[in-house]
């Protein structure tokens, strides 16, 4: 049956009703061991990576998502010149992106925004890789404008591409459990649609391991696909899996098992097959021994060296600090891979 999927998968033939199958009946590992395969015939034993830092502008959030232990965990909000310095510190550690995101403030509006790209880029030749499409959304409706024309306007102040975070699970009945003030899967897809047609590529992402089912991920990871067929705009899909300590869903919801983990990353690889060729694997969520793991499981990226990831650290991550580029190279040629570093973009350097 696997062999089938291997060929039904290089030829855009993989249904939901196969998919779900597959994650209810088939043998795991075998499972694993298809999706490794079709890594290997698409991307080869090549893992890319990317320099990069992440700054999180501010805490400070009006959303107030179930899974957040984030917001207002230390309560700041840093000044251009803040971020400035920060961007500098990267790029004297080699960085070529710098992830520019952060909590959501009705203050945040379009000149805010356009007025700190355009100082970085003034001072810095560095990817800008910004925002989400819920930051994009609320700073629409701040200034009184539509998505599409801020989109545009940050495009025009420098941002380069944007991050696919804020999907959580793009199924509207689990969104209202979960994050009830955030924009709904529809408005999320309009806002990545209308990045693409800009010109903004963006990745795409899941966090999993809350209340969803088998079924809510299959839907969610087959209308990435569908976007993807129509934009071609995704550059990757990052699976993200839910941490729990100090937020509310943490109370009830216990995260996905290590097993789901490496399911997710091995039915993502079969359902977009080459249609998005890149899958990412979150070092920052799995630990570094998972990452060698998942990365045998289809997946062939490992991110990037992030220097800082506030967010993931506040949620009990105990991985979310500086992951050196000779780390990373050790953590990929130790499972017998070859490390190769990449842009944002995904050309090689």
């Amino acid at each position: 049956m696997l062999d089938d999927i291997y060929n039904k998968s290089l030829d855009n033939e993989i249904t939901p009703d196969i998919a779900n199958r597959l994650i209810h009946s088939a043998n795991q590992f075998q499972l694993f061991d298809t999706a490794d395969n079709l890594r290997k015939k698409i991307n080869g034993d090549v893992v890319t990576f990317v320099v990069n830092k992440a700054i999180d502008i501010t805490d400070n959030c009006i959303i107030g998502c179930k899974f957040c232990s984030f917001r207002n965990h230390e309560n700041y909000w840093m000044t251009n010149e803040e971020v400035l310095d920060s961007i500098s510190q990267a790029k004297s550690n080699g960085a070529t992106e710098i992830c520019l995101f952060g909590g959501i403030t009705k203050e945040m509006d379009i000149n805010y925004y356009c007025d700190l790209i355009k100082e970085i880029k003034d001072n810095y030749d560095i990817c800008l890789h910004a925002l989400s499409p819920a930051e994009v959304f609320q700073t629409a409706k701040n200034s009184g404008i539509t998505t599409y024309d801020a989109l545009k306007q940050l495009k025009d102040a420098g941002m380069d591409t944007m991050t696919g975070t804020s999907a959580e699970i793009l199924v509207d009945s689990v969104r209202e459990q979960i994050c009830p003030n955030k924009l709904n899967s529809q408005e999320w897809v309009d806002v990545i649609k209308e990045a693409h047609e800009l010109g903004i590529k963006t990745t795409s992402t899941m966090m999993y391991g809350t209340v969803e089912s088998w079924e809510d991920r299959i839907k969610h990871l087959f209308l990435l696909k569908e976007i993807q067929e129509e934009t071609n705009g995704f550059t990757e899909f990052v699976p993200l899996t839910f941490l729990g300590e100090n937020n509310e869903l943490g109370k009830t919801c216990h995260g996905a098992t290590a097993i789901e983990d490496l399911k997710l990353h091995a039915i993502s690889r079969i359902i977009f097959g080459e249609s998005i060729p890149n899958i990412q694997v979150s070092w920052v969520k799995l630990g570094f021994k998972m990452t060698q793991l998942a990365l045998n499981c289809g997946a062939n990226d490992i991110g990037g060296t992030m220097f800082e990831d506030k967010i993931s650290i506040a949620a009990g991550s105990e991985f979310g600090g500086y992951f050196p580029t000779e780390k990373i190279k050790q953590v990929i040629t130790d499972i017998g891979r070859i490390p190769q570093e990449r842009t944002t973009r995904y050309d090689l350097l």
